[in-house]
């Protein structure tokens, strides 16, 4: 069990590392990590609808799908939520590469 806990660890770090480089099939994948509660985290939507949205605004079409099938589960709060995290990581992202 420990092992396979330090695997998704792993796996989710690595994965936020590459989004963090813009990778937008790892956005992708942290949505679907998020919303689907695999690679060992808990479900949260407020999550999956930001990296989806990150992923679906630089044309990953099943990301906007994605997107648009979560936002049905989600009140206009939450997803305005994860619509201001979503750009708090693009300015985060930004800040970086200055």
């Amino acid at each position: 069990m420990a092992n396979s806990l330090k695997s998704a660890t792993f796996l989710i770090e690595s994965k936020l590392a590459a989004a963090a480089r813009g990778d937008i099939n790892a956005y992708f994948e942290l949505g679907v990590a998020f919303s689907t509660g695999g690679h060992g985290v808990n479900v949260d939507l407020i999550e999956a609808h930001k990296w989806f949205n990150l992923a679906a605004v630089k044309g990953h079409e099943e990301s906007q799908l994605c997107r648009a099938e979560i936002s049905e589960e989600m009140t206009a709060r939450q997803i305005a939520e994860a619509q201001r995290e979503a750009r708090a990581w693009l300015q985060q992202i930004a800040a970086r590469a200055a």
